[in-house]
This record gives structure tokens, sequence and C-alpha cells, in this order.
């Protein structure tokens, strides 16, 4: 099993195809945690910022794509983007491994967190929203940010993606392919 995580590309194309390239183009799956492709009022629009070429990139992608819907998702992306941004979370079954994905934005706190997890009976809990890193246990749950390839919020700004695999995640830094945090699932 390989699946890639992302979220937060807000709309920046370039950023998805590095870490598609670099990391994900022989995974079984990528989940995207939701603002895909607008850049939010609050967040300055970088060069690559090209929202139809990220739909399109997303649209053509050979390996399926599962999307949680973000604060930043809007009826009018649903539009251009041809896979369903589902809402308020995704829940995906990989090899066993129950897997639940949201933005983050309606579950902020560890505590909303975790009772969300606990009842939803997750093995991975993915959220995005804060566009900086979290990859710990708490449990029998492992609590899973990819950060954002776009607009990182990381004190040094490094662009993050994720990926799991049977015996790991990976939280990786897609500019130098350094792995930046790691948790075995062993």
């Amino acid at each position: 099993m390989k699946i890639g995580v992302i979220s937060d590309t807000h709309g920046h194309e370039m950023r998805w195809a590095k870490a598609y390239e670099k990391f994900f183009k022989d995974a079984d799956m990528i989940l995207h945690a939701g603002d895909v492709l607008y850049h939010g009022p609050r967040n300055p629009m970088l060069e690559d910022y090209n929202p139809a070429g990220l739909a399109q990139r997303i649209n053509d992608c050979p390996i399926p794509v599962v999307i949680a819907k973000g604060n930043c998702d809007s009826e009018v992306d649903q539009m251009v983007i041809a896979l369903p941004i589902q809402a308020p979370y995704a829940y995906v079954m990989a090899e066993g491994c129950r897997i639940v994905m949201t933005h983050g934005h309606t579950v902020e706190t560890d505590a909303d967190k975790d009772k969300m997890a606990a009842h939803l009976k997750a093995d991975i809990f993915i959220t995005g929203h804060i566009h900086t890193n979290v990859l710990e246990k708490r449990g029998n749950t492992v609590f899973l940010n990819p950060g954002s390839p776009s607009l990182s919020k990381r004190e040094d700004k490094k662009s993050t993606a994720a990926v799991i695999t049977d015996d790991k995640i990976a939280i990786y830094d897609i500019d130098t392919g350094e792995a930046l945090m790691q948790l075995s699932l062993k």
C-alpha cells in the first residue's frame, strides 16, 4: 500500500505537480485534505497560482484522488473538479486500515479530533487547514497533517506532503525530498 497525502494546495498547480512527480506517481491513491483551488482571502497568490491548471491535473490523474472539502472549497470548485469533494469528511478503507480525512476547520482541538476519530474508529485521522505538520499517535489513532506544499506556515517555510505505506508514515519536504517526520506503523 502506498497513499499520497496532500492538503492546502490553494490553486498552486506546480506545487501539486512537484509532489506528484516526487512522491505520488506510483501511489495506489492520493488523499487531499481540502482547500484545493482557491488561494483564500488571507493567503498570497504565488507565481504558479493556476487553479484551472490544477483542476485539470487532478481530473487527468491516473491515480484515484479522494478529496475532503476545505473551508476555501466552494460549489464552483466542484464544477471544475470531476471528482466529488466530500464534506464534512471522507472515509477510506485501505487494506483494512480505516482512514478518516477532514479539512480540520470544524475540528480544531485535539479533544475534538480524538472524539471524532474514536467515534469513526479511525486508524489514521488526517486533517489540513493549519498548513503545518502533525504526525503523532494518540491512543489507537495516528493523527496526520501533511502541511501545505504551497503556503507553508512552518517556521522554516518548507513545502510538505506525506506518504503512507504499510510500515510507516513520512512527511517530506517536496523540494529536497528530505523526510522531515516519520512514524512507524509496525
